[in-house]
Order: C-alpha cells, then sequence, then structure tokens
C-alpha cells in the first residue's frame, strides 16, 4: 500500500535558493509547454500532450529556449511536464465525460506570486540518507535538514517518490512510501452513528460528544490585524511580502490545527468501532447560506470523511454512507415518527407521540447508526454529485439537504471525489 509522509524542512539560506530555483524551472517549463500546446491547437494541428511527448519537444529546444537548465535537475521538468500532462488529461475527459467527478477547466499558466512553488523528484538517488536519520538527500540541492526523525517514520518502507513544496514560507518535503499492508486489528466495540455538526462537531450514538474547536474564529482578531498591516503596505514591496507570509502563516496554523483535531477524532472512530455510520452531506450548499459558511468551513467535515475511508482501510472498520434524504434529525429514534419541521434552533427534540426528549444530535447520531443498512443516494446523483441534469429552462430540481438551507442545486457531496461506491467497496 501507499502512504503520504509529509515533513517540514529546514535549509540552509544557500539550499533555499536552490529551491527555489527548482521550483520557478519547474513553473517555466509547465507554462512553456502550455504555450506551446496552445499554439499547436490555434494552428490546427494536432497536440500531442503527454509527458513523453513534452519531454522530447524540451530535449529538443531546451538549449535554445533555456541556456541555464543544466543549473537545476531534469527531475523539476519532467514533475512539470507530468502535471500539465494531468491537467489536460482530465479537462479532455471531463469533456468527453469519461471522467466523473466536477467539471475540469483548460489549465491555467502558474503565477509566481499566487502559484505555490513546488517540484518533485521520482527518479535518480533521492530521499532517506542511511546514518543521517534527520537529512534528507535531494539533487542539485544538497543533504537538507529535517524538522523531525524521518528515518523512523518511514521506517522499512521504500520511497517511491519526493515531492518538494513551499507553503506559508516554510518548505516541506511529501514522501510517497510503498509498504506492505498492515495487519488488521480487531477492534473493540461494534457499531456506531456519527452526527456531524457546527454546534458540536460530531455526536456519537452512544453519547460521546466531540466539541467543535472552531480554530478559525480562536483567530480571527490576530488575522485581522495582520491583514490590516498588509493592505497599508506597497504591493509588490518588501514589507509587503513579510506582512503577506505572515497572514499565510496565520491561515496555514489554524489549518494545522484543525487538521490535527479531526486525526485524533478519526483515529479514535477506526480503531474503537468496527461499523462507522455518517452522513452524505451537502456541504457546498451548506456555505451557501451567509450565515454559516465560515463555521461549517471551519468544521472540515470532508476531511473528516476523507480520512475515515482511508484509516478504515488500516483498521477493518466499515464505513457507511446514510442518505442525504433521510431525516435523522426530525425522526424520533423511538418510535420513528418523523417531524413535519424542525426549527435549528430547537436543540432538544420532543416527540409528541411517544413523550421523548433527547438531544436534537444524539437523537440523529441514533438513527444513523440504526439506518446503516440503508441504500444510498447514489442513483440519484450525476456525476458532479448535485442533482439529475434537468433542462434549465424547466422549474430548477429540489436540491438535497441534511438539515441545512441550501439554494444550490449542483452542490458538491462531502467527499465527492471518492464517491458512495468506493466508500461501500472500501467497507467491503
Amino acid at each position: 500500500m501507499l502512504e503520504a509522509v509529509k515533513v517540514a524542512l529546514d535549509p540552509t539560506p544557500r539550499q533555499e535558493r536552490l529551491l527555489e530555483g527548482h521550483a520557478g524551472a519547474a513553473r517555466f517549463a509547465y507554462n512553456l509547454m502550455l504555450s506551446h500546446v496552445q499554439s499547436q491547437l490555434a494552428r490546427g494541428e494536432k497536440a500531442d500532450w503527454s509527458m513523453y511527448a513534452q519531454r522530447r519537444w524540451w530535449n529538443e529546444w531546451k538549449s535554445e529556449i533555456a541556456p541555464w537548465w543544466g543549473e537545476y535537475s531534469k527531475e523539476a521538468y519532467n514533475s512539470a511536464f507530468e502535471s500539465l500532462a494531468a491537467a489536460l488529461r482530465n479537462f479532455f475527459d471531463a469533456k468527453t465525460g469519461r471522467r466523473k467527478g466536477r467539471r475540469m477547466g483548460w489549465p491555467k499558466y502558474r503565477s509566481k506570486r499566487r502559484g505555490t512553488p513546488r517540484f518533485a523528484y521520482t527518479t535518480g538517488s533521492f530521499g532517506l540518507i542511511e546514518g543521517d536519520p534527520k537529512r534528507l538527500k535531494l539533487p542539485r540541492v544538497g543533504r537538507v535538514h529535517c524538522m523531525e526523525d524521518i528515518a523512523r517514520r518511514v521506517g522499512a518502507a521504500k520511497v517511491v517518490r519526493m515531492s518538494v513544496s513551499k507553503r506559508a514560507g516554510r518548505w516541506y518535503a511529501s514522501l510517497t512510501v510503498e509498504r506492505d499492508a498492515p495487519t488488521v486489528p480487531v477492534t473493540p466495540k461494534g457499531g456506531v452513528g456519527v452526527d456531524l455538526g457546527v454546534k458540536t462537531l460530531a455526536t456519537l450514538s452512544d453519547g460521546t460528544m466531540a466539541p467543535n474547536p472552531r480554530h478559525m474564529n480562536n483567530s480571527l482578531r490576530r488575522l485581522a490585524h495582520a491583514q490590516r498591516t498588509l493592505s497599508r503596505r506597497e504591493q509588490g514591496s518588501k514589507r509587503w511580502q513579510k506582512a503577506e507570509t505572515r497572514v499565510r502563516r496565520i491561515y496555514a496554523h489554524v489549518a494545522a490545527q484543525r487538521r490535527d483535531g479531526l486525526h485524533k477524532l478519526t483515529d479514535m472512530l477506526t480503531r474503537t468501532y468496527r461499523d462507522i455510520s455518517i452522513e452524505d452531506l451537502n456541504v457546498a450548499g451548506m456555505v451557501t447560506n451567509h450565515r454559516l459558511a465560515r463555521a461549517v468551513s471551519d468544521c472540515g467535515f470532508a476531511e473528516l470523511r476523507r480520512q475515515l475511508v482511508y484509516k478504515s482501510a488500516r483498521t477493518g472498520a466499515a464505513i457507511h454512507i446514510i442518505d442525504r434524504w433521510y431525516p435523522s434529525s426530525k425522526t424520533c429514534s423511538n418510535c420513528g415518527t418523523v417531524k413535519a419541521k424542525l426549527s435549528l434552533n430547537e436543540r432538544t427534540y420532543c416527540c409528541d407521540a411517544c413523550g421523548l426528549r433527547i438531544d436534537r444530535d444524539l437523537n440523529a447520531a441514533i438513527n444513523i447508526e440504526k439506518q446503516h443498512v440503508a441504500p444510498s443516494a447514489e442513483e440519484t446523483l450525476n456525476a458532479r454529485g448535485g442533482d439529475i441534469r434537468h433542462d434549465r429552462h424547466a422549474p430548477a430540481a429540489q436540491t438535497p439537504m441534511n438539515r441545512e438551507p441550501s439554494s444550490q442545486n449542483n452542490g458538491m457531496r462531502l467527499g465527492a471525489d471518492l464517491g458512495n461506491g468506493v466508500m461501500q467497496t472500501t467497507a467491503n
């Protein structure tokens, strides 16, 4: 099985300049080949945009176009050709209907200021250094120090790829390693239903509740101060770049906090329960509500589901996706009576039929656990994860939603890149 191991780098000033140069060379090669493909199409020629065709054309003209090409590793250029070939393939496959998921647009030029500096190594002598567990070998850059023991994290696995990128002023190396599939442990408990929400991030059917830490709210004051400072600087100046880096670091810190909390929650779920049932939320529809958009985005529902999918494969837990049309919050977990209306400010569910009084989220979690054998909404969704395509001149189709209002017809499902099919395959 393939895993990713990400580590922060601590390069010297000279190595940092070389990393910037490699990323710039990859960006130059990407933009150059994109212009070449566009010129071929403009002339009415058949564009050969495969990675190998790009590499052949580059090797033929690189000495004239970029005489400095030898200063950087050839892997920087090859990673650019690989990325462009994948982007063009996704565009044409989505256009012809061979690719599921959201529609892909035509590739755009990579910007030096707005883009993420990155490149990758796939061949050659790169990766771990024997006898030096806190350094990585990067061809043409040297031995770069890491912020932690990378050899311990990789272990006996084989490194097949290393991607280097710069985010929020810090360089990172992401190693794709190949290791044997782990022995599936036996989880101690049975099934559990998970109700996701904004007030409480996750409510389990056994009564366990994971509070929502609201990391973005806790950093809004620092973020506002940093953004005001940035707005006063002259764009493009050194002081402006320093202020922009500060803003990006605040965002990166919030993202790291959110990711850490989700990892701890998903680890607990996949190591404790054999069957995990979650909702198929319409997150894209939720964020159209301007009152809830920031709070919903801060929860990271899609990332939570993504982590559950791949971690369940390691622990043997089964993931069940409940149909988004199922009224988990409106249904009484005791007698099954369904309420016609249930406003968001009603935090206690009161059943008029049997008199049950229970926390709203706990009631929904119990219903989700009971419904894990129900079929998903896969047949009612198109490849883009929203409603069935309908005539644009006809009245708009109803948008699937779970507890939250929406006016968007093509809302993306939670974790739509994987889809219910993959989720069920992983569970089986």
